[in-house]
């Protein structure tokens, strides 16, 4: 559960320590808030905490850069800040030291883009889609820990369905 948690917070947050520290603050907050309820109620309270969670974050991001703009502002230019960002990634062929099978390599390239499509969906068709189709929850699940109807989840999943379909079509990918 907690590596599907992971995947869905670096999906809206983009940052995969972000996302660490939000899925860890999540599971701290079930365990400290709710350890008392029973076994099936924690997962559909885990994915409220979760996306409650993401939200914080974004809110907590959109003050951050308000305040760091406004003192860049103040401040002159820094000498020191020519670190080249592409210098702490590691090229996609260095952990690989052998070649996977021809048919591995191309679903590892569909799963990469499928990956890529999803995190551009809005967030809210992004959460729904995730919940329904991802973790296997039913309409009234998802609709319960997104705080919504059980036809908001249906639009969602709806929409996010097509613009995933005309996204990977527009890529070349039938599935």
């Amino acid at each position: 559960m907690e590596r599907r948690a992971f995947k869905q917070a670096v999906y809206a947050v983009r940052d995969d320590e972000a996302a660490l520290d939000i899925v860890q603050d999540a599971m701290l907050r079930l365990t400290e808030r709710y350890g008392d309820r029973p076994a099936a109620e924690l997962p559909l309270l885990f994915q409220r905490i979760l996306q409650n969670a993401i939200r914080d974050w974004f809110r907590r991001q959109k003050v951050r850069n308000l305040w760091v703009t406004l003192f860049s502002a103040l401040s002159p230019g820094r000498e020191d800040d020519d670190q080249d960002p592409l210098e702490t990634l590691q090229a996609a062929g260095e952990s690989n030291a052998e070649a996977p099978a021809e048919d591995k390599l191309e679903q590892a390239q569909i799963l990469e883009i499928i990956e890529q499509e999803i995190k551009r969906l809005p967030g809210r068709q992004r959460e729904a889609f995730l919940l329904r189709y991802w973790e296997e929850h039913d309409v009234a699940e998802t609709a319960r820990a997104m705080g919504c109807s059980e036809g908001s989840v249906k639009t969602h999943c709806s929409r996010a369905t097509h613009a995933l379909a005309t996204a990977l079509k527009a890529r070349g990918i039938t599935l």
